[in-house]
């Protein structure tokens, strides 16, 4: 049984003496890496429990920098509210898709180092300036000022990222977010975006921060934290109304039980 390692959370207690110290606290101001944890552990899983991620960043912006407004807005609204209120984080289908971008991504890690400079691993980095706390789980750090991303690409869009951006020296709008929050949150300077894909050439793009995509980020990551924070006020008075709400306990699970 694991302490919820997320202060955000509902469930938070501060680890007893004899228990392990848990990793740098997330009210720390300003950036934190956590450095000894695994991407894909639970304890990665659990620090980034009710955060708001670069990777999911997607849900609350589109690439044209309007603030999202669809399902998959209330979806994770909602997801990150119950992972806040429980301190749970449930179990995610890895596709085969996925495992091959795991796969791809520690080829594209030792390639980026043998053809350009050394890359360190951080399990996450956390940054709380602006009154919330945003996460990034980057794919390395280069040197004090550089980070990469790395992206799995099947062989037909690794053609037309060739074609279309790498000829261009820009990356797809699609990762532009992502990106762009990543640097925010990490203050770096620049990020090589990678895009890998067995078989053809490794391509690789510098991005640089763009004030007015990362001012975009920050106002709509506080209309959401916002909206995160009605919800949660709602929430917290149904359970206080005397409503015919009965509590339950959360059966144990091998993987993706955080509690």
């Amino acid at each position: 049984m694991m302490d919820n390692l997320n202060p955000f959370a509902a469930g938070y207690v501060e680890p007893a003496p004899d228990v392990e110290p848990a990793p740098a606290s997330l009210n720390n101001k300003g950036v934190v890496h956590h450095t000894a944890i695994s991407q894909g552990s639970l304890e990665w899983l659990q620090i980034r429990c009710g955060l708001l991620t670069a990777s999911e960043m997607k849900h609350i912006i589109t690439p044209t920098l309007k603030v999202a407004a669809n399902d998959k807005t209330k979806t994770h609204l909602y997801e990150l509210l119950s992972q806040r209120v429980t301190g749970f984080v449930e179990e995610a289908y890895q596709s085969f898709d996925m495992m091959r971008g795991h796969a791809d991504e520690v080829d594209a890690r030792a390639l980026y180092a043998q053809h350009y400079a050394p890359v360190e691993e951080c399990g996450f980095i956390t940054n709380d300036e602006w009154g919330f706390t945003l996460g990034f789980s980057p794919d390395g750090l280069v040197g004090d000022d550089g980070l990469i991303e790395c992206k799995s690409r099947a062989p037909k869009y690794q053609a037309q990222t060739i074609i279309e951006y790498v000829a261009k020296d820009t990356i797809a709008d699609e990762f532009s977010i992502q990106v762009q929050t990543g640097l925010l949150v990490s203050k770096r300077k620049w990020c090589d975006a990678i895009s890998y894909c067995g078989g053809m050439p490794m391509a690789t793009v510098r991005v640089e921060p763009d004030r007015v995509i990362q001012e975009a980020i920050i106002q709509a990551a506080t209309a959401f934290e916002q909206k995160l924070a009605d919800a949660l006020t709602i929430y917290n008075a149904m359970i206080a109304s005397g409503a015919r709400l009965i509590p339950t306990k959360r059966s144990a699970y091998a993987f993706g039980d955080l509690k």
